[in-house]
């Protein structure tokens, strides 16, 4: 395996770049663990771990692997089932089962498969985790009851009863928010959640506002340095491997978009699925660490890049600086107040919102549209395991959609020893030859839309149709049973399909005992390196059948 660390030295500057990334992921972690209803603690203990070993085998170097909204949310979402007391063992044991998932990904070489996730079933997915987030932080902002089983549900049971609201909750969550707004105008914005986490808390702390929950409510804060260990496995259960496996598809897509914002200085290119890796290992040694889910972060990124990181140590460094912040401020940590928390995250969700984005899908036509509203409606309203469920769905459905409204096919006219583009014929003539070409996917959907454009041969005699293949170095068993239907319907009517330009590897398959095994002929023209050369010999071959033909009928 190379070493990836070659080529890259330690030098002071990533050491200094840490130090805003810690002081910006202190804040985020805390409040991810608060967004999987979990201790604190655990979104500290992970965006330590994640930050440090992830970081080792990136290969988009400035690279954060940290927690996020998004996994943390899903997380949340999966051990919504599990008691309180269970929640936290359970969190760690499907942070492991997501690492290891992600490893497997990487191993099995799945990363190209990123990219089948639509462009606008993501932004429809994590334009509904805004909300849910916003929805569903707003009783904590402001130190009121909820009830419902929906995050909008207890917004709205917030908002219906609001009497239930703590004021001094509410002052600690919106300074929290106003800090963090004001600061992020100014040159200091790297520390704006630190600002509104360090105020909030002196306020608190000055006026003795015992009524304002805080961190150490939520749990036993440990001291002292943290250890790993062992997760417990008496916890798992069927809902936790689901949930790992929707963990897995949403760390893995935001991370391919991490790469595309943060490219490699020297130019090289970043490799999925040894960011798979990276994210994976990173994983395993949070939940060794008794943390939650983690991964490549577009923000914490972002705030990488522009403190002047410029190899993986600038990441890892800030991973070593939270551990130094949470042994020497342990104590500290607990006093924070939770609706500062809430603010975080709301500032964060609202922050992540791209109306042009979505904007240009809205603009891009009914199927984009629709795409994004259906899984903003669905992260909305089922749990996030269902969702990513969803949208996953929505993705293949339209990939088959869009490979059937693609394919074109186009008729190749021979003038003067070269090949002419024209319209297809949509029926066939006696005795004509007609080359056909075909742009687009030829797997499933788009191998029927073929057939439904392929010339008719009923009621003519003795026609030839040449279909030209070239590039095509794998076919699908439905373009298979097309293509043997075409010929059929070509020989009930004395004519022949021939298929030009095709690779060897497709020859292979298509032997000459299967198709007689099938009661299909066709003749095979293999692609040489001369493009069009075994078209043309096609169409000369198919000239002498006609001839021969057109002879037979005439004695």
């Amino acid at each position: 395996m190379r070493n990836p660390f070659a080529g890259e030295r330690m030098t002071k500057a990533d050491v200094v770049a840490g130090v805003p990334g810690a002081i910006a992921g202190v804040p985020d972690g805390m409040a991810s663990g608060l967004l999987a209803g979990v201790s604190p603690v655990q979104g500290l203990y992970a965006s330590m771990a994640g930050r440090f070993f992830g970081g080792f085998s990136t290969s988009t170097r400035l690279m954060v692997v940290t927690t996020t909204s998004a996994s943390a949310l899903a997380a949340g979402s999966a051990l919504s089932e599990i008691s309180p007391a269970d929640r936290s063992a359970a969190l760690v044991l499907l942070t492991l089962f997501a690492g290891i998932a992600m490893v497997v990904a990487a191993a099995l070489r799945l990363g190209r498969y990123t990219r089948f996730v639509s462009h606008s079933v993501m932004t429809g997915f994590l334009l509904g985790i805004a909300v849910n987030i916003i929805f569903g932080q707003l009783p904590s902002l402001l130190g009121a009851p909820s009830e419902g089983s929906v995050a909008g549900m207890k917004a709205l049971h917030v908002v219906l009863h609001p009497r239930g609201i703590d004021w001094r909750s509410a002052v600690v969550g919106v300074l929290a928010i106003v800090l963090m707004v004001a600061v992020a105008r100014t040159r200091f914005k790297t520390v704006s959640s630190l600002a509104g986490l360090v105020v909030p808390t002196a306020v608190v702390l000055s006026f003795g506002w015992d009524e304002v929950a805080t961190v150490a409510d939520a749990g036993d804060i440990p001291t002292g340095f943290p250890l790993p260990q062992l997760p417990d496995f008496s916890v798992l259960s069927p809902s936790l491997i689901t949930g790992a496996l929707a963990v897995t598809v949403i760390v893995l897509v935001q991370g391919a978009g991490v790469a595309e914002s943060a490219p490699n200085s020297d130019g090289s290119r970043a490799r999925v699925d040894r960011d798979f890796t990276a994210q994976g290992i990173g994983n395993v040694f949070s939940a060794l660490w008794r943390g939650m889910p983690v991964g490549g972060s577009v923000g914490q990124t972002a705030i990488n890049t522009a403190a002047g990181g410029r190899t993986r140590w600038a990441g890892m460094w800030s991973g070593l600086w939270i551990l130094v912040i949470l042994v020497a401020l342990t104590a500290l940590v607990g006093q924070v107040p939770m609706p500062t928390l809430a603010a975080i995250l709301i500032v964060a969700a609202v922050g992540s919102m791209n109306t042009g984005r979505v904007l240009a899908i809205w603009s891009s036509g009914t199927i984009s549209w629709a795409a994004l509203g259906v899984t903003f409606v669905a992260t909305l309203l089922l749990p996030v395991t269902a969702a990513v469920g969803v949208g996953v769905g929505i993705s293949l459905l339209l990939q088959l959609n869009q490979d059937a409204m693609d394919l074109k096919v186009v008729r190749l006219r021979v003038l003067d020893g070269h090949l002419v583009e024209a319209t297809a014929p949509r029926r066939l003539a006696d005795d004509e030859i007609v080359i056909l070409d075909v742009y687009g996917s030829l797997f499933y959907a788009g191998a029927r839309t073929l057939q439904t454009q392929l010339p008719d041969p009923t009621g003519t005699r003795d026609p030839v149709v040449i279909l030209r293949l070239r590039g095509r170095t794998s076919v699908s068993a439905t373009f298979l049973h097309v293509i043997t239907d075409y010929a059929r319907q070509l020989d009930a009517v004395g004519g022949r399909l021939y298929l030009s330009g095709v690779d060897l590897r497709v020859r292979a398959v298509w032997s000459d005992e299967l198709l007689a095994g099938m009661g299909v002929r066709i003749e095979f023209f293999p692609a040489t390196r001369t493009l069009g050369e075994s078209t043309l010999a096609a169409y000369a071959d198919a000239e002498v059948r006609i001839d021969r033909q057109q002879g037979r009928r005439a004695d």
